[in-house]
């Protein structure tokens, strides 16, 4: 189970984050998960609440937002969402595409309050 190790890097993050900003209260964290990023967002979550629980950050939920997968065709520059592993382009019919996202595995916000 892999996501208690990234939870924990988010974790660590948001503490960080918090020490370099004294009064201040963390209200919000949020990532993007690729479709495609091996990471089970569930797990990703609950590992987060676990790690958060009994801590003076408690209750932080983490927000997760999905990111499909998508490709970039060369030939016309359409970037599409990949559906059922189809990967031609759909404007143009191009075969050939490059995975453009879907992969990723990021943070994407942290919303501090002032006092």
């Amino acid at each position: 189970m892999h996501e208690l190790g990234i939870a924990s890097s988010i974790f660590e993050t948001v503490q960080t984050e918090a020490r370099q900003r004294p009064g201040c209260r963390v209200s919000r964290v949020g990532v993007r998960v690729g479709e495609f990023s091996s990471v089970d967002p569930e797990a990703l979550r609950f590992s987060f609440e676990v790690l958060v629980k009994d801590t003076p950050f408690s209750p932080l939920p983490l927000e997760i937002e999905l990111s499909p997968l998508r490709h970039r065709c060369p030939k016309c520059g359409n970037v599409f969402v990949v559906a059922d592993f189809a990967t031609t382009c759909p404007r143009c019919s191009e075969p050939r595409t490059a995975c453009v996202g879907g992969m990723e595995l990021e943070l994407s916000f942290l919303e501090l309050e002032e006092p």
